[in-house]
């Protein structure tokens, strides 16, 4: 991965974090993913963001191969059964079962999450699909 790509995540990520919306921040990590398209994390941000977005079908891709470039990554694997159950996809319980692993083993993995998953609904208040993720990765609502 060049300076330049991980100038850019870095970028794009901090834009994130300030506020920046969601569309706007998708050709970023579109470009990031296709400068370096063994990236996982960028793969996984460009997931969140098309979750964000409503366009469940390419985060479902975009998750994949996030998954699939790093299978320990947890919130790969989250992102993952979002866009799953938003395609209404099968085979969500494998996932959750190594995101709630990875959770139970690690407290930053699991403090991580639950930021991610606060982060989501400040974003996007009602999601439903985020409600289900959060309770059986931790139970109701913490």
């Amino acid at each position: 991965m060049t300076d330049t790509v991980t100038n850019l995540f870095e970028s794009g990520f901090e834009r994130y974090q300030a506020g920046e919306d969601a569309e706007s921040l998708i050709p970023v990590f579109q470009e990031i993913c296709d400068r370096s398209p063994k990236m996982s994390a960028a793969w996984s941000s460009l997931a969140w963001l098309y979750l964000l977005t409503e366009r469940a079908d390419l985060a479902l891709k975009a998750a994949q191969k996030a998954v699939k470039l790093d299978a320990n990554a947890p919130q790969a694997r989250v992102n993952l059964v979002l866009a799953m159950l938003e395609t209404g996809k099968k085979g969500v319980r494998e996932h959750i079962e190594v995101a709630q692993q990875m959770a139970s083993l690690d407290p930053q993995v699991r403090s991580d999450l639950q930021e991610n998953i606060q982060d989501g609904f400040n974003r996007k208040s009602d999601w439903k699909s985020l409600k289900k993720v959060e309770k059986w990765l931790f139970g109701e609502s913490e």
